[in-house]
């Protein structure tokens, strides 16, 4: 009888602490400080944004500006163009370097992606067993992400040299014919492809070796007592845990292979015939490489190449996505 006193006082006790709760209103929330505390976080945003504003914001306006109007050496200096409206993308759409420039960019991008991201994925996975100087091997092959783009252009015009060339020197010795890599229209084009794809293996290698460094073990080893092979381990375990960083590699990679310039300039100049031009040499030959520039054809070439980057880009991340969602 007592316990049954004791259970049926408790009850009720809580019915009355339940009741009292819902009767008192609930606090108000606890104010923020926005004095120092905002003024510290506009403080931090200032500097980024700042040095977003000068160096992308501005220039390009200005690129759109110089696009749209009709600029001459003394106007650029003096001011005074007149408005031009759509006249520069029109000529630029018209003239007869613009869809093999077009071509050219796709295959040079298309080309240097695919053999980058492959070469970097089957080092990083080579590099992933820790073998002894597995460490020397991966600071090796970072070399020629290091070197200044000037260097390894000048390096690569050497090797690919049709007189005095190590690539021709060691054909000759095989007893193949020399190649006139640089100056012919059939070679020009691939010439630059494999000095880009030398350049961007290294930065493929790191980005993918980390993702593989952060694949828990525990899963390979558990499918290995399944019995799964090594290409099922990489079908099933790998790529799909992979595909997060891949996916970045290759839109960082694509952004930058649209807007290479200087390797392709210091190699072939766009040459022979036009055959290794690409949207950025033809826009800064337009500007820059005649005696008599052109500056508003020249920007509109760099915004409908700005515009063809960005509209890879929103295409890949949207198929990314739709692949995520599935």
């Amino acid at each position: 009888m007592g316990s049954h006193l004791a259970r049926t006082s408790r009850s009720v006790a809580v019915r009355e602490r339940d009741a009292a709760a819902r009767a008192t209103p609930p606090a108000p929330p606890p104010r923020r400080r926005t004095g120092g505390a905002g003024w510290a976080a506009w403080a931090f945003l200032a500097p980024v944004a700042g040095y977003l504003l000068a160096f992308y914001a501005y220039p390009l306006y200005r690129n759109v500006e110089l696009s749209l109007r009709e600029y001459t050496v003394r106007s650029f200096v003096q001011g005074g163009a007149p408005f031009a409206g759509l006249d520069n993308y029109r000529q630029v759409l018209a003239a007869p370097t613009f869809v093999p420039a077009l071509w050219h960019t796709a295959v040079f991008t298309v080309a240097s992606l695919l053999c980058q991201f492959a070469i970097g994925l089957a080092l990083a996975l080579f590099f992933h067993r820790h073998f002894p100087l597995s460490r020397t091997l991966r600071a090796l092959f970072l070399v020629p992400w290091l070197l200044p783009l000037i260097v390894s252009a000048s390096t690569w015009s050497w090797l690919l040299n049709s007189e005095a060339g190590l690539v021709n020197a060691a054909l000759a010795a095989v007893g193949v014919e020399p190649v006139n890599w640089l100056t012919s229209p059939r070679w020009s084009l691939l010439s630059v492809i494999i000095a880009n794809v030398w350049i961007g293996i290294p930065f493929n290698l790191v980005v993918l070796y980390s993702g593989l460094q952060a694949i828990p073990r525990p899963l390979y080893e558990a499918a290995a007592l399944d019995g799964a092979s090594g290409w099922q381990r990489f079908r099933w375990i790998t790529w799909p845990l992979l595909r997060p960083v891949s996916a970045i590699t290759l839109l960082l990679g694509l952004i930058y292979t649209l807007k290479v310039f200087d390797l392709i300039w210091i190699m072939t100049r766009g040459g022979p015939t036009d055959s290794s031009t690409t949207l950025a040499t033809w826009s800064y030959r337009l500007g820059f490489g005649n005696l008599l520039p052109e500056f508003g054809p020249g920007a509109a070439v760099g915004n409908l190449l700005i515009l063809l980057a960005v509209g890879a880009g929103a295409v890949y991340i949207g198929f990314e996505r739709r692949q995520r969602l599935r």
